[in-house]
């Protein structure tokens, strides 16, 4: 069985690659299941129904998503839609209360799979919930042959630290939100695949994905001013091959494309 997974989708830029290159990338590897993180899908900020259905066309099969899910309003309509909570996570240790839910048990195959959505806590601000304790629930609560876990999070040491932690209890994890791909992908001693971070897929030339001038001048001055995402020009397209074979990760391996977006 084969998954193919995208990181953080960055804007219009991120869409449009994404139209070019998961219908190629479908007929190349002929994945059973097509999993990208959407928080950054309108504008850089949350999701929409015309982004989505825009990624749903593209041929991606369900969603994972971070801090960032909820900016857009319309993103707490699509969690309120019994449908699309089950094709649409945010991570499951947001307090209690956040719409939607962070597990979705999918029948991949005739083979239940159990996709898992979590966020980090270091070097956020907002207060979110244990991540280690929230996944020994989502296990204890939902046994699945095979389980993948999306695991949003700012720091490397906490990524690394969370996967060995799961590491024989889960087939596979990897690491969105920071937009800048990791060459460590591995399987772990006890069996679990795993990389820090898929990439985003956005615009190149700028600040993980965003315009490069307003971000220089946080810097110089340190004053707050309004990200703006790439919209168009050379575009890096990240992702990981991921191979299960008898509910056991097999092979791990990234994927990386520039595609050129008007």
């Amino acid at each position: 069985m084969t998954f193919l997974i995208f990181g953080d989708v960055m804007g219009r830029i991120g869409r449009e690659a994404m139209k070019r290159c998961v219908p190629e990338l479908r007929h190349t590897h002929k994945p059973d299941l097509v999993i990208a993180n959407a928080e950054n899908l309108a504008h850089g900020a949350g999701i929409s129904t015309k982004t989505i259905e825009e990624m749903r066309n593209a041929g991606v099969d369900v969603f994972t998503s971070g801090n960032h899910v909820f900016d857009n309003k319309e993103g707490m309509t699509l969690f309120g839609d019994p449908k699309m909570t089950e094709r649409i996570l945010r991570p499951d240790n947001y307090p209690p209360g956040a719409p939607g839910k962070g597990w979705t048990l999918l029948d991949v195959k005739g083979m239940p799979v159990l996709l898992v959505n979590l966020m980090g806590r270091v070097f956020f601000k907002p207060d979110f919930d244990d991540p280690f304790r929230a996944a020994d629930r989502i296990l204890a609560e939902h046994p699945a042959p095979i389980v993948l876990v999306d695991f949003h999070a700012e720091a490397t040491s906490e990524k690394n630290t969370f996967s060995l932690y799961l590491d024989g209890r889960v087939t596979a994890i990897w690491g969105t939100h920071t937009h800048v791909p990791t060459a460590d992908e591995r399987i772990l001693p006890k069996g679990t695949a795993y990389a820090t971070d898929v990439g985003m897929t956005g615009g190149m030339n700028g600040s993980i994905g965003v315009k490069y001038e307003p971000v220089r001048d946080i810097f110089l001055h340190q004053c707050g001013v309004s990200f703006e995402p790439i919209e168009t020009g050379p575009c890096e397209v990240n992702a990981l091959l991921l191979t299960v074979k008898d509910g056991r990760a097999a092979r791990i391996e990234r994927i990386r494309r520039i595609v050129d977006v008007a």
